[in-house]
């Protein structure tokens, strides 16, 4: 099965991450380990499941590239969709581990061991390296309209605040003798980590349920349609998303006196001008009807009426 560009940008992409976080969370496994420091190993541990997310997107990015069939006949594109929401419970999943855990803590106090050093050069290193991976699938994400980069550059960026409230809590360990700021800290970050993930959870719902983010879109659509001579009243028009890409279906109105060959030409016409205004487009299906025809009490879709 061949990769077409924007699939081979996702795997690639990917598969840095995948390495990327292998690294890092073995890296901090290991010190956290020697260096006495249970935060530390806690980050190494969520760096772990970071590695998951990433090879979900590695998968995500071979079946978003197989092509249509009978039994999919748009294809799989909205596995990237699909995958954006399986992040959200992941992300979700980690902060809720991690709010349990601190609560847990702060309720029930106990003495901890002030950890080595080196503890704090590995978080410096990690906060390093999650920031530059997130802003790697951030950039990626926005130029391949991926939504579940995107997602993953969001679980990068929280991964980054976990790091921080880790380098904070040893730095109150050492300079203050507080531990207990670790625990305050890493209970606020993970209620930001489950605010992300909830965030995430929405806006691929929205997709999944054929919404669009940004209804300027139907604006569009009319503008276009208002370039093509003879062509009127353009209503009932709905806008879905298939992962990057829009489908776009609508009626307009034609001279009822005009030949089926000049209509469907002119239909043709209205096509190309939406293709032309509006990026990214799967498909354009356009229903036919007379001057005269619409329904003023149209059950669904939009028009120049009701925007």
């Amino acid at each position: 099965m061949a990769l077409g560009n924007r699939e081979k940008r996702i795997v690639t992409v990917s598969k840095v991450a995948v390495w990327g976080n292998a690294f890092l969370s073995v890296l901090k496994i290991v010190v956290g380990l020697m260096a006495g420091s249970l935060a530390v190993l806690a980050d190494g541990i969520d760096s772990a499941s970071d590695v998951l997310t990433s090879v979900i997107t590695l998968i995500t990015a071979h079946i978003i590239a197989r092509p249509p069939n009978p039994k999919y006949p748009f294809g799989y594109n909205k596995a990237d969709t699909l995958a954006s929401k399986i992040l959200a419970f992941i992300i979700f999943f980690a902060g809720a581990q991690l709010a349990i855990s601190t609560f847990g803590k702060l309720i029930h106090p106990a003495p901890r061991a002030i950890p080595k050093t080196i503890a704090i050069y590995i978080v410096i290193i990690s906060i390093i390296g999650k920031q530059l991976l997130a802003l790697y699938l951030k950039k990626a994400g926005k130029s391949e309209q991926s939504g579940m980069l995107i997602a993953n550059a969001k679980n990068m960026q929280s991964d980054v605040l976990i790091s921080f409230s880790v380098l904070i809590g040893l730095t109150a360990t050492f300079i203050f003798k507080m531990p207990i700021l670790d625990v305050l800290t890493a209970f606020a970050v993970s209620a930001w980590i489950m605010f992300i993930a909830l965030k995430i959870f929405i806006e691929s719902g929205r997709d999944l349920m054929d919404g669009v983010d940004d209804v300027e879109i139907y604006k569009k659509v009319i503008a276009a349609c208002s370039k093509v001579k003879e062509v009127s009243h353009p209503h009932r028009i709905r806008v879905r998303k298939l992962a990057h890409l829009y489908i776009v279906a609508l009626d307009i109105e034609l001279p009822g006196n005009l030949s089926l060959q000049d209509a469907h030409a002119k239909s043709h016409e209205v096509e190309k001008a939406i293709r032309q205004e509006i990026k990214n487009i799967y498909d354009v299906l356009i229903h036919i009807e007379p001057y005269g025809n619409m329904d003023n009490d149209e059950a669904f879709g939009i028009s120049e009426n009701n925007l």
